[in-house]
């Protein structure tokens, strides 16, 4: 039963992620892209949630990035629904989506690490060169495409679809 869960947990991992990046080529193109976005934050949210109910004796570092990603995703849907990205919110919805998206890979890169056998060999404690290479690429991929997303995905220019 575990196994399934695990696998249901993680193949929402990755719709999310997939759906996220949907979503950022969203901003950075100025389309709403109203579906990928709501897939993005729905699933988002889910794997955050289900992360809880993986088996664990004691508080662990993903337990708290998945607060802090539900945190950021609140601030998020509240920007998207409630204030209908209008003025300053439409930025705010951006930037926290993007983190939230970044929360994801970031897990990803960590799981990847973790699972794939060569890349487990360059880096099997996750504090060598490797990782923090990769790590650092993500950082900065994700700084560039925030300053893109919010520079282009402005009123005027957005399409929704």
């Amino acid at each position: 039963m575990f196994t399934l869960f695990l696998v249901v947990h993680v193949a929402i991992s990755l719709v999310g992620i997939g759906a996220g990046f949907v979503a950022a080529y969203g901003f950075v193109t100025a389309q709403r892209l109203d579906r990928w976005q709501s897939l993005f934050l729905n699933t988002t949210i889910a794997t955050s949630l289900t992360g809880f109910l993986l088996p664990a004796d004691r508080i662990l570092p993903s337990h708290i990035l998945a607060v802090l990603s539900l945190i950021v995703l609140a601030v998020a849907v509240y920007a998207r629904s409630a204030r209908q990205m209008q003025g300053g919110w439409r930025s705010t919805y951006v930037v926290t989506a993007l983190v939230a998206q970044y929360f994801n890979v970031f897990v990803l890169v960590v799981q990847l690490f973790q699972k794939v056998p060569a890349l487990k060999a360059l880096a099997p404690t996750q504090t060598e060169a490797p990782f923090a290479i990769a790590q650092l690429t993500v950082v900065v991929a994700f700084v560039l495409l925030g300053i893109a997303s919010v520079t282009r995905f402005r009123p005027i220019a957005v399409v929704a679809r």
